[in-house]
């Protein structure tokens, strides 16, 4: 994205409300993204909680959509991919870090709840992409959140690590998966 010159920020200052209400509406009908943000930071009844909700809802429905494809472990990357991308997004659009390990904590309860048989297939594409959204959010915890928020997660995502470890495939990985979420001091 190019910078805003000092002459563009001028000719926008000099819009009146009515033109730039359209300007700002053209924008957003253009990009969902800019639409969403919009809609956040504008519209009160639009809360972290209702994104959360909303996001939840989509990774949850790609999950569902996955299990219906004909080669489970390859749609099961592909849902697994998308929820990351959601998370992303909803951490774009809010720029809460926490929605962003909120929203992959409940990707993982979602695979570890209903999709561990899927660990142990020939392909390890699934298991690998697991892996790495939970070393992602160890990693996220510790240098994104707070002190005090860590404890909340540390529990959870040790017994994803546990189980992770707990399977063959783990020694395959070509990262460092660690076996508990360290805090440091």
């Amino acid at each position: 994205m190019p910078v805003p010159s000092a002459d563009f920020k001028k000719a926008l200052a000099r819009l009146s409300d009515k033109e730039l209400a359209a300007l700002l509406l053209r924008a957003a009908r253009r990009d969902a993204e800019l639409h969403d943000t919009l809609r956040y930071e504008l519209l009160p009844d639009v809360t972290l909680a209702s994104i959360y909700e909303a996001s939840a809802d989509r990774v949850h429905e790609l999950f569902n959509v996955a299990v219906t494809g004909r080669l489970l472990n390859r749609s099961l990357v592909k849902a697994l991919r998308a929820a990351g991308q959601e998370a992303t997004r909803a951490r774009r659009v809010t720029k809460s870090k926490q929605l962003e390990i909120d929203l992959g904590m409940y990707t993982l309860r979602l695979i570890f709840d209903n999709y561990t048989g899927q660990f142990d297939s020939v392909y390890q594409g699934f298991f690998v992409g697991t892996a790495r959204l939970t070393l992602r959010l160890t990693k996220l915890i510790v240098k994104d959140l707070h002190e005090d928020l860590w404890l909340e997660y540390k529990s959870e995502l040790d017994d994803f690590l546990t189980q992770l470890h707990g399977r063959k495939k783990s020694r395959e990985l070509k990262f460092e998966l660690p076996r508990e979420l360290v805090l440091e001091d």
